[in-house]
This record gives structure tokens, sequence and C-alpha cells, in this order.
């Protein structure tokens, strides 16, 4: 029997009931604690022979989660967090150690540079942060106590497209993990593990989610990797809450339907963009999968245009420092996401006043083209 594809498997990723009654929903264990009848019964979790003692250490929701991303990302296993810098934590610590060193890409999130650049050093951790696009430059950041290297799968804000299997390449020669958050391009069109990735990570609270509602992390890969990086969850407390859970993977189950929406009108927004002639850029990634492109779009407007002007101006069209629900958003990173980075680092990345991240949503294309178009003319 062939495997089922995509569509059908993220409908059906959740956990199935093993209890003796039959719910067609997963059912929300929103509970601290677990109960045992006798001081056995509560050795029996120790031994492993109950799987739930306390909802920090595990409960069924955030498993369901876990288990249900890895599926989908073709990978062993998977855990579940309360936002997407907590998974990351996670899964570096759980490969890097004081006195390691990592390789990150430059043209990261404002949050994980931040993490990677100033929270890590209380770790002993160092970090050099180098144009993966230029392979020279990764092989020359490599030290002796090199540990891993880190990326995103497609880059924020400017949308670059990682080289994953060179990636993997990389790693293998020098005997290094490798971590790639996928949380733009989520596992609907690019599953790194199945090219060789060690770690993948995704803010949920994006497109896994995808409504916007809650804040949950996901770190997948290899068994014995996302047990280190569980382990870490548990004692730094970064656990996320079964409903979240819950309501994550309530998400998940649409991943496909919203994606592919999302991605089309993405693609036609980015067509019609480019025409506009008070636009100077417009970066919209290509050749990501041949589902689509993603659902991001990111614009830098010509300097006769104001942008407390546009952002005025967008209407229907809410400002918000985030991105992947079924509205279309908008974000601005010199303010928000990018805006701690050094002056340097924004420079060198061309992160400035005048660029705008669209988070492109399900509604029809024309009218989210539309009323870019009345913004751009009020403001330019």
């Amino acid at each position: 029997m062939r495997d089922v594809s995509f569509e059908t498997k993220v409908v059906h990723q959740s956990q199935k009931n093993k209890n003796n009654f039959t719910s067609k929903a997963s059912p929300i264990h929103q509970t601290s604690s677990f109960s045992f009848k006798d001081l056995d019964e509560l050795e029996g979790y120790f031994e492993g022979e109950t799987p739930y003692l306390y909802s920090r250490y595990g409960n069924p929701n955030t498993d369901e989660l876990g288990a249900a991303v890895a599926a989908l990302e073709g990978t062993e296993s998977g855990a579940a967090s309360s936002s997407g810098m907590s998974a990351i934590l996670a899964g570096i610590l759980a490969v890097v150690k004081n006195g390691d060193h990592i390789v990150a890409c430059d043209d990261l999130y404002g949050g994980t540079y931040h993490l990677l650049d100033e929270e890590l050093k209380n770790f002993g951790i160092n970090v050099s942060f180098v144009s993966f696009a230029n392979e020279e430059e990764v092989r020359e950041a490599i030290q002796p106590n090199t540990k891993l290297l880190y990326t995103e799968s497609i880059t924020n804000p400017f949308l670059r497209v990682e080289d994953i299997s060179g990636l993997v390449q990389l790693g293998q020669e020098f005997n290094l993990f490798t971590m790639v958050d996928n949380t733009f391009a989520t596992p609907y069109l690019m599953q790194p593990c199945r090219e060789g990735i060690d770690l993948v990570v995704h803010s949920a609270t994006k497109y896994l989610g995808g409504h916007s509602d809650v804040s949950a992390g996901v770190i997948v890969g290899k068994e014995n990797l996302i047990q280190a990086a569980k382990q870490k969850i548990v004692s730094l407390g970064g656990n996320l809450s079964p409903f979240e859970a819950w309501l994550t993977c309530r998400g998940v189950k649409t991943l496909a339907l919203r994606m592919e929406k999302q991605s089309r009108n993405a693609q036609a927004v980015a067509v019609m963009l480019k025409q506009n002639e008070n636009i100077s850029k417009v970066y919209y990634p290509e050749g990501v999968s041949e589902r689509g492109n993603g659902a991001i779009v990111t614009i830098e407007l010509s300097q006769q245009c104001n942008i407390r002007t546009f952002f005025a101006s967008l209407g229907w069209i809410k400002i918000v420092p985030s991105l992947g629900g079924v509205e279309t958003t908008v974000s601005y990173p010199y303010g928000t996401s990018h805006r701690n980075l050094p002056a340097e680092a924004q420079e060198k990345l061309g992160i400035n006043e005048r660029v705008v991240r669209l988070s492109i949503g399900i509604e029809n294309e024309q009218d989210i083209v539309e009323q870019f178009f009345q913004a751009i003319e009020k403001s330019c």
C-alpha cells in the first residue's frame, strides 16, 4: 500500500485514542498532574510502565503535537514547548555545551540573533555569524570547538532560501550537528530532516497553529536528540500548556489548505507589487517547492514614500509583530523583530525604515493587492 499524501497525513496526524471509548476529536487533558491508585502504580511511572506524572514532564496533548509535526517532517520524534524561542534554546542546548561554538547564518530573525549573540554567552557558548550564501565564509568560521551549524530554511525577513543539501554535506564533512528553523516554509513546502538535517524547529505560533491564538514551539529530529531537548524543556520550564497544544494540533489539520491558498495569494501579490513604481524592491523566494514558495513577501518602499502614512493607510490589513495567521498582516522589522540588532548588522542585511514584511492571508488576492496599492498611493 502506498504512503498517503501530505494533504491526507496532515488531517489524520492525531494520536489514536487508546481508551475504551471513541472520540472523533482529541480530548483536552487540562490537568497539572496525574493521579495514582497506590505507590506501586506511582513507582510504575519511574519504571516506564505509565507515561505521565506531571504536565511539565509530559502530557498527552503536548506529546500529540510533537509526534504530529515529527511525522509531517518525516523524522523520528518531536517535542512541544512554550514558544519557538524555547524550542530553539532546547534544541541548541541538546547538542551544545559550555565551551562550544556555533556557526549561524547572519540573516536570522532578530529574536534568534539576540539569543545566540547575547544570551548564550551566559552559558559559555560563542557564536559566529556569517553569510550562509557563501560556503567559504561558513568553512572559514568553523573552529575546532564548533558543534553546530544553525540557519533558517527561508530567512527572515529577506526570504533567502537555504541550501539544505549543501548544509548537510558541510555538517557531515566536519562532523557537526545541523539545525534549521523551518517556520516560514512549514513541512508543507520543505522537510529538512528528510535531507539529513539533525534538528528542525518551528515557531508553531505561526503557520502550524495558523489562527493567531496560540504561542507554541516544536522541535523535531532524531530520537536521542529530541529526548535531550525535551529534558531541557522540562528542566528550564519551557513546557506548553495542554490547551495550547490542543489548539495547535487543531490548527495543523488545515495546514495544507491554508498554505496552498496563502502561497498562491503571495505569489500573485509579489507579481503585482513588482509592477508598482513606488516599491524599490520586492523580495519573494523562487524554487522552494513544487507546492509553492511560501506566504511571506517583503518589500522596500521607495524613498519618496512616507512609512508612517503607509502603515496608517492599510485599512483592514492589521499591523502585528508576527505572521502566519489566516489574515493578511504587515510587520515592521526595523521597529520590531530586528530593532535590537547592532546597527552594523542592520546595515549589512539591508534592514532600514522602509522595509515592510507582508504575511499574506487567505482573503481574495485582488482585494489584498488593491489594499496595498491604496496604502502605497497615499504614502508616496
